[in-house]
Protein backbone atom coordinates (compact mmCIF):
# COMPACT_ATOMS: atom_id res chain seq x y z
CA UNK A 1 0.00 0.00 0.00
CA UNK A 2 1.15 3.58 -0.86
CA UNK A 3 2.31 5.70 2.43
CA UNK A 4 1.11 9.15 1.53
CA UNK A 5 4.21 10.68 3.93
CA UNK A 6 6.40 9.30 0.84
CA UNK A 7 5.22 12.42 -1.29
CA UNK A 8 5.21 15.30 1.81
CA UNK A 9 7.42 18.04 0.40
CA UNK A 10 10.93 17.46 2.37
CA UNK A 11 10.39 13.93 2.44
CA UNK A 12 13.92 11.99 1.58
CA UNK A 13 12.75 8.94 0.54
CA UNK A 14 14.74 5.35 1.34
CA UNK A 15 16.99 4.87 -1.98
CA UNK A 16 15.55 1.10 -1.28
CA UNK A 17 11.87 1.93 -1.35
CA UNK A 18 11.97 4.51 -4.38
CA UNK A 19 14.19 1.43 -6.00
CA UNK A 20 11.33 -1.29 -4.97
CA UNK A 21 9.07 1.37 -6.30
CA UNK A 22 9.93 2.10 -9.43
CA UNK A 23 10.67 -1.73 -10.56
CA UNK A 24 6.94 -2.63 -9.77
CA UNK A 25 5.97 -0.01 -11.84
CA UNK A 26 8.21 -0.79 -14.75
CA UNK A 27 6.98 -4.55 -14.08
CA UNK A 28 3.79 -3.30 -14.73
CA UNK A 29 4.69 -1.43 -17.79
CA UNK A 30 5.93 -4.50 -19.10
CA UNK A 31 2.80 -6.26 -18.43
CA UNK A 32 0.93 -3.37 -20.20
CA UNK A 33 3.40 -3.50 -23.27
CA UNK A 34 2.97 -7.21 -23.58
CA UNK A 35 -1.05 -6.51 -23.39
CA UNK A 36 -0.71 -4.13 -26.06
CA UNK A 37 1.40 -5.93 -28.59
CA UNK A 38 -1.22 -9.02 -28.37
CA UNK A 39 -3.60 -6.36 -29.33
CA UNK A 40 -2.47 -5.23 -31.74
CA UNK A 41 -1.02 -8.02 -33.93
CA UNK A 42 -3.15 -7.89 -36.20
CA UNK A 43 -2.70 -4.14 -36.85
CA UNK A 44 -1.13 -2.44 -39.91
CA UNK A 45 2.06 -0.38 -39.58
CA UNK A 46 0.09 3.09 -40.10
CA UNK A 47 -1.97 2.00 -36.86
CA UNK A 48 1.82 1.47 -35.36
CA UNK A 49 2.48 4.57 -35.74
CA UNK A 50 -0.48 6.44 -34.64
CA UNK A 51 0.17 4.08 -31.23
CA UNK A 52 3.56 5.31 -31.00
CA UNK A 53 2.63 9.00 -31.19
CA UNK A 54 -0.07 8.16 -28.42
CA UNK A 55 2.64 6.59 -26.10
CA UNK A 56 4.66 9.83 -26.82
CA UNK A 57 1.95 11.66 -25.79
CA UNK A 58 1.13 10.27 -22.69
CA UNK A 59 4.77 10.82 -21.74
CA UNK A 60 4.65 14.20 -22.25
CA UNK A 61 1.18 14.67 -20.39
CA UNK A 62 2.89 12.40 -17.52
CA UNK A 63 4.71 15.98 -17.03
CA UNK A 64 1.81 18.11 -16.22
CA UNK A 65 -0.03 15.65 -13.89
CA UNK A 66 3.38 14.51 -11.88
CA UNK A 67 2.30 16.77 -8.35
CA UNK A 68 -1.27 17.00 -9.08
CA UNK A 69 -2.82 13.75 -9.38
CA UNK A 70 -0.73 10.50 -8.48
CA UNK A 71 -3.33 8.21 -10.06
CA UNK A 72 -2.96 10.40 -13.22
CA UNK A 73 0.31 9.74 -13.12
CA UNK A 74 0.60 6.14 -13.36
CA UNK A 75 -2.54 5.94 -15.50
CA UNK A 76 -0.61 7.79 -18.18
CA UNK A 77 2.48 5.52 -17.31
CA UNK A 78 0.30 2.41 -18.01
CA UNK A 79 -1.37 3.91 -21.17
CA UNK A 80 2.50 4.79 -22.27
CA UNK A 81 3.03 1.17 -21.82
CA UNK A 82 -0.33 -0.41 -23.69
CA UNK A 83 0.30 2.36 -26.64
CA UNK A 84 4.09 1.32 -27.17
CA UNK A 85 2.77 -2.45 -27.51
CA UNK A 86 0.87 -1.42 -30.28
CA UNK A 87 3.56 0.38 -31.93
CA UNK A 88 5.70 -2.49 -31.87
CA UNK A 89 3.49 -5.36 -32.15
CA UNK A 90 3.49 -5.66 -36.30
CA UNK A 91 7.25 -6.33 -35.38
CA UNK A 92 6.76 -9.00 -32.86
CA UNK A 93 4.32 -10.80 -34.78
CA UNK A 94 6.52 -11.03 -37.95
CA UNK A 95 9.35 -12.78 -35.77
CA UNK A 96 6.93 -14.39 -33.90
CA UNK A 97 6.12 -16.40 -37.42
CA UNK A 98 9.50 -16.11 -38.94
CA UNK A 99 11.90 -16.77 -36.40
CA UNK A 100 10.13 -17.06 -33.07
CA UNK A 101 13.55 -18.46 -31.35
CA UNK A 102 14.96 -14.76 -31.89
CA UNK A 103 12.43 -13.19 -29.40
CA UNK A 104 13.98 -16.43 -26.79
CA UNK A 105 17.41 -15.01 -27.51
CA UNK A 106 16.52 -11.53 -27.53
CA UNK A 107 14.85 -12.11 -24.86
CA UNK A 108 17.48 -13.46 -22.38
CA UNK A 109 20.33 -11.23 -23.91
CA UNK A 110 18.20 -8.06 -22.89
CA UNK A 111 17.55 -9.47 -19.08
CA UNK A 112 21.14 -10.42 -18.98
CA UNK A 113 22.10 -6.63 -20.37
CA UNK A 114 20.34 -4.60 -18.01
CA UNK A 115 20.79 -6.74 -15.24
CA UNK A 116 24.71 -6.29 -15.67
CA UNK A 117 24.49 -2.43 -16.71
CA UNK A 118 21.36 -1.57 -14.39
CA UNK A 119 23.50 -3.12 -11.56
CA UNK A 120 26.90 -1.49 -12.27
CA UNK A 121 24.83 2.12 -12.88
CA UNK A 122 23.07 1.12 -9.52
CA UNK A 123 26.62 1.38 -7.86
CA UNK A 124 28.96 2.99 -9.29
CA UNK A 125 30.10 6.79 -7.53
CA UNK A 126 31.36 8.22 -10.61
CA UNK A 127 29.25 11.35 -11.93
CA UNK A 128 27.72 10.22 -15.39
CA UNK A 129 26.75 13.30 -16.45
CA UNK A 130 29.21 13.87 -19.03
CA UNK A 131 28.40 10.51 -20.68
CA UNK A 132 24.18 11.16 -21.03
CA UNK A 133 25.35 14.33 -23.05
CA UNK A 134 27.60 11.60 -25.11
CA UNK A 135 24.86 9.44 -25.55
CA UNK A 136 22.17 11.94 -26.11
CA UNK A 137 24.29 13.22 -29.00
CA UNK A 138 24.91 9.84 -30.29
CA UNK A 139 21.45 8.68 -30.30
CA UNK A 140 21.03 11.89 -32.68
CA UNK A 141 23.61 10.63 -34.96
CA UNK A 142 22.18 7.22 -34.80
CA UNK A 143 19.00 8.88 -35.88
CA UNK A 144 20.54 10.09 -38.35
CA UNK A 145 21.97 6.69 -39.59
CA UNK A 146 19.00 5.17 -39.77
CA UNK A 147 17.47 7.57 -41.81
CA UNK A 148 20.37 7.55 -44.19
CA UNK A 149 20.03 3.57 -44.72
CA UNK A 150 16.69 4.21 -46.64
CA UNK A 151 18.20 5.88 -49.05
CA UNK A 152 21.57 4.91 -49.46
CA UNK A 153 22.74 1.35 -49.37
CA UNK A 154 25.58 0.59 -47.07
CA UNK A 155 26.64 -2.86 -46.14
CA UNK A 156 25.60 -4.23 -43.04
CA UNK A 157 24.18 -1.35 -42.34
CA UNK A 158 21.51 -2.97 -40.11
CA UNK A 159 23.80 -4.82 -37.90
CA UNK A 160 26.01 -1.63 -37.60
CA UNK A 161 22.72 0.13 -36.17
CA UNK A 162 21.86 -2.51 -33.70
CA UNK A 163 25.43 -3.00 -31.98
CA UNK A 164 25.75 1.31 -31.91
CA UNK A 165 22.31 1.28 -30.57
CA UNK A 166 23.37 -1.07 -27.68
CA UNK A 167 26.51 0.68 -27.11
CA UNK A 168 24.29 3.94 -26.89
CA UNK A 169 21.86 2.67 -24.79
CA UNK A 170 24.27 0.89 -22.27
CA UNK A 171 24.96 3.95 -20.96
CA UNK A 172 21.64 5.33 -21.13
CA UNK A 173 20.91 2.04 -18.45
CA UNK A 174 24.01 3.30 -16.99
CA UNK A 175 22.59 6.86 -16.13
CA UNK A 176 19.14 5.67 -15.54
CA UNK A 177 19.92 3.61 -12.81
CA UNK A 178 22.26 5.85 -11.45
CA UNK A 179 19.62 8.48 -11.26
CA UNK A 180 17.50 5.47 -9.40
CA UNK A 181 20.00 5.48 -6.82
CA UNK A 182 20.56 9.52 -6.14
CA UNK A 183 16.90 9.91 -6.35
CA UNK A 184 15.23 11.52 -3.15
CA UNK A 185 11.81 12.27 -4.88
CA UNK A 186 8.98 9.48 -4.23
CA UNK A 187 7.57 11.49 -7.51
CA UNK A 188 10.39 10.59 -9.73
CA UNK A 189 9.60 7.36 -9.72
CA UNK A 190 6.92 6.78 -12.25
CA UNK A 191 9.95 8.72 -14.68
CA UNK A 192 11.90 6.58 -13.67
CA UNK A 193 10.30 3.95 -14.70
CA UNK A 194 9.09 4.90 -18.29
CA UNK A 195 12.84 5.93 -18.67
CA UNK A 196 14.33 2.46 -17.27
CA UNK A 197 11.34 0.55 -19.35
CA UNK A 198 12.32 2.20 -22.95
CA UNK A 199 15.75 1.13 -22.13
CA UNK A 200 14.83 -2.51 -21.64
CA UNK A 201 12.61 -2.28 -25.19
CA UNK A 202 15.47 -0.71 -27.03
CA UNK A 203 17.79 -3.02 -26.22
CA UNK A 204 15.20 -5.74 -26.84
CA UNK A 205 14.55 -4.39 -30.40
CA UNK A 206 18.65 -3.96 -31.25
CA UNK A 207 18.93 -8.10 -29.95
CA UNK A 208 16.08 -8.53 -32.02
CA UNK A 209 17.32 -7.40 -35.09
CA UNK A 210 21.05 -9.04 -34.13
CA UNK A 211 19.68 -12.76 -34.03
CA UNK A 212 16.85 -12.21 -36.46
CA UNK A 213 19.31 -11.42 -39.27
CA UNK A 214 19.07 -13.91 -41.93
CA UNK A 215 22.47 -13.53 -43.63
Amino acid sequence: MYDATLSRPGYRVPANTLFAQTMTYVAGTAGLFALGSYLGRNLTGFASLIGFVAAFVCLLAMRATTGRSRAGTLALLGAFGLFMGVSVAPTIAYYAAANPQALWQAGGATALFIGALGSAGYATRRDLSGLSRACFWALLVLILFGIVTIFVRIPHSSLIYSIAGLVIFAGFTLIDFQRLRRSQNIESAPFLAASIFLDILNVFLFFLNIFGRRD
